[in-house]
């Protein structure tokens, strides 16, 4: 499949064999990426990565028998962070989603969305690297005002600093965000990693929930 080697290879886990076929067929269809193999669950996935299968993004369901979503999340951060994992469920609850956000996923999709979100997710994912729809959005925001303990609020920040997570929650690349800033990417790319550490953070979705929740930005 020669038309195949420049796509984006997206790899399915879920333990419904019809929707993981399902899945892997849209996905096909898509004009930048392609399914490059499909599992059933985590541990099964863990076996195809060990054969130097690598995949740019993974759809991974939240609920599964055996190696579950968050076991399999973390796992991939711990180990393959440069995988990219878009997170997929049935399930819309702010704890599901805050908790899969911060075992390193990228994003969070429903089963539910329309295969035209699928695509701009994984877009999402792949340039920006990470997707939250308005609906998943609404639902962090809802957690956060229970009080969802997702970082230390009692931060202290710069002036860059702060301006930096404003423009984290736009949907602006952090190349595009350093000519707003009027910074090199690789300046961008340290504030970044300045505020993980300051914050103990690991993904761009965490400083989004952060900078919502410590009233950065006015949602």
């Amino acid at each position: 499949m020669p038309n195949n080697i420049s796509k984006i290879k997206v790899a399915v886990v879920d333990d419904h064999t019809l929707l993981r076929n399902a899945l892997c067929k849209l996905i096909d269809s898509f004009a930048r990426f392609t399914a490059y193999f499909d599992a059933q669950n985590g541990e099964e996935l863990k076996e195809r990565i060990r054969k130097k299968m690598i995949p740019d993004i993974i759809l991974l369901d939240v609920n599964m028998p055996g190696m579950n979503g968050f076991e399999t999340a973390e796992w991939l951060y711990k180990n393959y962070p440069q995988i990219k994992v878009l997170a997929l469920s049935m399930f819309s609850d702010e704890n599901t989603i805050i908790r899969m956000l911060k075992m390193g996923a990228k994003g969070y999709i429903m089963k539910t969305a329309e295969p035209e979100e699928l695509e701009l997710a994984l877009e999402s994912v792949m340039q920006k690297n990470f997707y939250l729809s308005e609906h998943i959005t609404g639902k962090i925001i809802g957690g956060l005002n229970k009080n969802v303990d997702i970082s230390d609020n009692t931060a202290v920040l710069t002036d860059k600093e702060r301006e930096f997570l404003k423009w984290v929650c736009s949907d602006l690349s952090y190349k595009e965000i350093a000519e707003k800033m009027f910074v090199s990417t690789r300046r961008i790319e340290d504030h970044r990693n300045m505020l993980f550490d300051k914050l103990k953070l690991k993904s761009r979705v965490g400083l989004v929930m952060y900078a919502i929740k410590n009233g950065i930005v006015e949602v």
